[in-house]
Parts: structure tokens; sequence; C-alpha cells
């Protein structure tokens, strides 16, 4: 038996769209069920996120510290953004977002994961890179504003951010799942490979095509 997901469309009798923000939606469908029936799912309408991983020389993670409005909680998190410009490659949207939460580019890029954050109630899809082989980027530094003007940057140790998962002290989910990642391709576990092993950084993406 393969353990992979697979794409999957069930019948959707009628569909709604009650909610229409800046940047996401709210879907309301009518989805046909096995037996017959059909049953309501209210979901985020997302267009998608991308996530950096970034490790230094030293193996350091750079991290960002940014309040969350909805959890109430300020997180430490990675660099990331929304795929909010049309038909953009997600790469380019992660080397965009690096550069404008900290400054950074990157020599080295790999897809880390991708992963669904809460399929229950969103269509989002995140995608992680690691990015190595750090360099401050060129010219001034992008004008911040709203909750990213209060923004603290650091870079922190691989086993100590995976050490604050494991605790329960950090909770951001693309934080979670690329620390875990990363040190899961670390491993010497010969069925993972390295980071020899990782996809590369225009890896096709099949929650979120885009062009080559």
């Amino acid at each position: 038996m393969q353990i992979k997901d697979a794409a999957e469309n069930w019948e959707v009798v009628s569909a709604e769209r009650p909610f229409q923000g800046r940047k996401t939606a709210v879907a309301s469908d009518e989805v046909r069920m096995p037996d017959g029936s059909a049953a309501r799912r209210d979901y985020q309408v997302h267009p998608g996120s991308v996530c950096v991983l970034a490790l230094d020389e030293q193996d350091r993670v750079l991290v960002l510290r940014q309040y969350r409005h909805p959890v109430r909680h300020r997180l430490w998190e990675l660099p990331a953004g929304l795929l909010d410009v049309p038909g953009e490659n997600p790469l380019h949207a992660a080397q965009r977002e690096l550069y404008e939460e900290a400054h950074i580019k990157a020599e080295d890029w790999r897809v880390l994961v991708d992963f669904f954050p809460s399929p229950g109630g969103s269509d989002e899809a995140v995608r992680v890179f690691l990015a190595r082989d750090l360099a401050e980027a060129e010219g001034e530094r992008y004008e911040v504003s709203e909750e990213e003007a209060d923004m603290e940057l650091a870079r922190l140790p691989l086993p100590e951010l995976v050490r604050g998962v494991l605790a329960g002290e950090l909770g951001n989910a693309a934080l979670v799942t690329g620390v875990l990642a990363l040190s899961a391709a670390l491993s010497d576990a010969p069925s993972v490979g390295g980071l020899d092993a990782l996809r590369p950084a225009q890896a096709p993406w099949p929650a979120r095509p885009y062009p080559a």
C-alpha cells in the first residue's frame, strides 16, 4: 500500500460565497456524501502561502516574532507571505518575502516541505523553502507597516527551536513543520537522504500549480 495523499473532488451540489475579504473569502458548499445525502461545508478560501527556513553557516535559523491578533499571541515564525500576486512563481514570492521581512538574500534554494495547515476549515496550501548561503541584500530596507513594523528578528540554533516545539512553547504551524522537517532531513535515516535529497526549488506543486 502506497502512503500518499490523493486528489479527489466530490460533487458540489451548490456553492455560495457569503463573505469576500481583501485577501481571503468564505465559501459555503453543499457537498454530496458517499451515502447520497448532501452536507454543508463552510471554509476559508485562501490564495496559499510560502515560508522560508533560512539556515546560516552556523546552522542557525532566521526567525521573527510577530503579534497575531486571531490567536492573541506574539509568535516566533519563519519569514512568510501570501501568494497574492496572480500567476507568481512560489520561489519568487519566497525570495521577495525573505528580502522584505529580513533584508536577506540566499544563493541555494530547495523545497523543504508542503502541507495543508487546516484542511478541515481552509483550502490554504503552504510551501516551506530551505534557503542557504545567506547574505545581506543590497539597497535600502523594505519599509514595513502595521504588525510587521513591530517585528523582532533573531537567529536561533535549530536544536533550540526543536526543543521549543516539543515543549509546546512554539506553535506557529509553518515554523513547527519546517523545523521538524529540517531536523528529519539532517538525521542519519537512510530513507531520508539528507539535504541533497530535497526537491529542487522549482518542483511541481499540485496544490498551487504555477507556470514553469
